[in-house]
């Protein structure tokens, strides 16, 4: 099963806890913020000594967001090793497990900002998340979960960016995590069957199990989409 905890303090001290508490995972979550309200794009950023593991997981995560939110990725695949000319690193460096720090949508952008509030975006976040986690992390354990900004000893006032048109990146992290948590604390950490979603911005319209092996085909010309026996 997964046991999900919060931690606080400076981000030195989050991830030295972690590591104490042999966490599996770690997940710190914040929001992009531009000069530009026009920025559109998911990224993950994972520490200088990141292992393949948080690659993977990183650039999983991006492709996901992206293809949830009709967003672009950026990076490497979606991935900023080291973080933005450092800035990031020392967020997730100091783990002993796989650790990303996500950057899912802009606060800035009035459009992405009204689903950075909304509970139906918050829940498509949350699952996005909750399924990359249940992915990587099949057998369970403990999942480290930091809110970016939110929470420093050295910057008890800190909530990271303002969104366009209200409120703040470090508390809608947070109930996004708290969503996921959520969705954890009900999943089974077992492989997870795969699934075929459609959906329309986040509502999900229509959920359907598909073979492991089964190769979807997609018809253009028809709008149809085959699904093998």
């Amino acid at each position: 099963m997964y046991k999900i905890k919060f931690y606080k303090g400076d981000y030195l001290q989050r991830q030295q806890q972690a590591n104490a508490d042999k966490a599996v995972a770690y997940v710190e979550h914040h929001f992009n913020s531009s000069a530009s309200e026009q920025a559109n794009y998911a990224v993950v950023v994972v520490g200088s000594n990141a292992s393949q593991t948080s690659r993977n997981w990183g650039r999983w995560y991006a492709r996901a967001i992206a293809e949830q939110f009709g967003t672009k990725v950026a990076g490497d695949e979606g991935i900023l090793v080291g973080g933005w000319n450092g800035r990031g690193d020392g967020n997730l460096k100091h783990t002993q497990m796989p650790a990303l720090l996500l950057e899912p949508l802009f606060a800035s952008n009035p459009q992405q900002a009204e689903i950075i509030r909304s509970a139906s975006g918050q829940a498509a976040l949350a699952r996005v998340l909750a399924e990359s986690i249940r992915r990587f992390f099949p057998k369970g354990g403990l999942i480290a979960f930091s809110v970016g900004h939110k929470y420093k000893t050295s910057a008890p006032n800190d909530r990271g960016a303002a969104l366009a048109g209200g409120g703040t990146e470090a508390d809608h992290a947070e109930k996004v995590l708290e969503h996921t948590a959520a969705l954890l604390a009900e999943a089974s950490p077992t492989p997870q069957p795969r699934m075929l979603r459609v959906m329309q911005g986040d509502q999900l319209l229509f959920e359907k199990q598909v073979d492991e092996d089964a190769v979807l085909v997609w018809s253009s010309d028809r709008n149809l989409l085959f699904i093998p026996d």
